[in-house]
């Protein structure tokens, strides 16, 4: 029994490198024309959710989301959430519909054909850089000016397995106030259940995620940015706590 569980996790990985490849391959044509021109990134956007949901419903995940507010289109907001999973990215992309940009790190820049519109349309960070994060910012700045909004899983890193919600970083805190850009904390309740970055474990199941009422920046000065960081943390690690419990 244990040795067909290890056979099962095993092509259960390489599946889901399959359904990430599969796409991008047969509408690679299309994928490099919507990345062609700046302006041309909300298309390219629904072609990414496409890709995330293709991905979800070929590993078997049946997603469950709740909206406690929903997003205005066409307005910019911060969208955060804990990260547990290499499954995060798709389950964002489809828990939200106004287009934004991800803030992520520039390692995944590496993976094959995945790794090649990454860096072309994502903001990339190397943490252990002062540099690389300052101009993360002006980056970011630059989107949300443009309309966009901004996704960042503040804890930098995935945590190990043991942890259920490590420190934020306070970059997405910052950024949020400087713009008056309200941030939207958003659960994912069984991405490290599902396919966590444990290579033995995982399975099809439920996948549920929670987006909740939004925090508002307006009236706060950079002063307040650890508040709102440990507001936003709370937020999410209140609803972790629940499903435990």
């Amino acid at each position: 029994m244990i040795v067909f569980k290890y056979i099962f996790w095993t092509l259960y990985r390489i599946w889901f490198y399959i359904l990430v490849a599969l796409p991008i391959i047969i509408l690679f044509p299309v994928l490099l024309l919507s990345i062609s021109k700046e302006s041309w990134y909300p298309y390219f956007f629904k072609l990414a959710r496409f890709w995330a949901r293709f991905i979800l419903v070929g590993m078997g995940f049946i997603t469950k989301i709740e909206y406690l507010q929903k997003p205005v289109p066409k307005k910019s907001y911060m969208f955060i959430a804990n990260h547990t999973s290499m499954v995060d990215i798709m389950l964002m992309l489809v828990t939200v519909k106004n287009p934004f940009v991800f803030v992520g790190k520039a390692e995944l820049a590496k993976i094959p054909l995945f790794g090649f519109f990454y860096k072309r349309t994502c903001i990339l960070v190397d943490r252990s850089s002062a540099k690389s994060r300052q101009a993360v910012f002006l980056r970011a700045q630059k989107r949300l000016k443009q309309g966009l909004s901004i996704c960042i899983f503040p804890e930098g890193l995935v945590p190990e397995e043991h942890i259920l919600l490590d420190e934020f970083k306070d970059g997405a805190f910052r950024l949020a106030i400087n713009h008056k850009t309200p941030i939207v904390p958003i659960t994912f309740l069984d991405n490290k259940q599902r396919f966590s970055y444990t290579f033995f474990s995982g399975g099809p199941g439920i996948m549920r995620a929670k987006m909740h009422q939004f925090i508002p920046t307006e009236k706060l000065t950079i002063e307040d940015t650890k508040t709102l960081n440990q507001k936003s943390r709370e937020i999410i690690l209140e609803e972790l706590h629940s499903v435990i419990n």
